[in-house]
């Protein structure tokens, strides 16, 4: 191992232990953060629901669950419960993206304001 690849290994190293500083582009970052995880998890939680409402609909036609749990034809209310679950599958990207522009005008000013100051240094 030659002279300069130690020294980039100590650097490497001595990063790891030295305290970070808190620049503006970290409070950038945290603010699109913020903007984004409530939007991420939601469509996250209500594309699995939804996934899952029309997964049992799909099993209530096609397996013999519903002579399981009672029902005599479970065809009608297998295919109502998996279409409702395409639809809410379908209206996950849309109600996503709304969010999304929702959350974004709320925090466009404070962002705006923020990453002029960056560029402007």
């Amino acid at each position: 191992m030659n002279k300069n690849d130690q020294e980039f290994l100590v650097q490497k190293i001595r990063t790891q232990y030295t305290e970070k500083e808190h620049t503006q582009l970290d409070e950038l970052k945290e603010l699109d953060a913020k903007v984004k995880r409530p939007v991420n998890v939601f469509a996250y939680v209500f594309g699995s629901i939804s996934a899952i409402i029309m997964g049992s609909g799909m099993s209530l036609v096609m397996t013999d669950i519903g002579s399981t749990i009672g029902v005599d034809n479970p065809m009608v209310p297998g295919i109502i419960i998996g279409v409702v679950g395409m639809v809410m599958t379908i209206a996950n990207y849309p109600i996503y993206k709304k969010y999304l522009s929702v959350r974004r005008m709320k925090y466009a000013d404070q962002i705006m304001e923020l990453s002029d100051k960056i560029m402007s240094t």
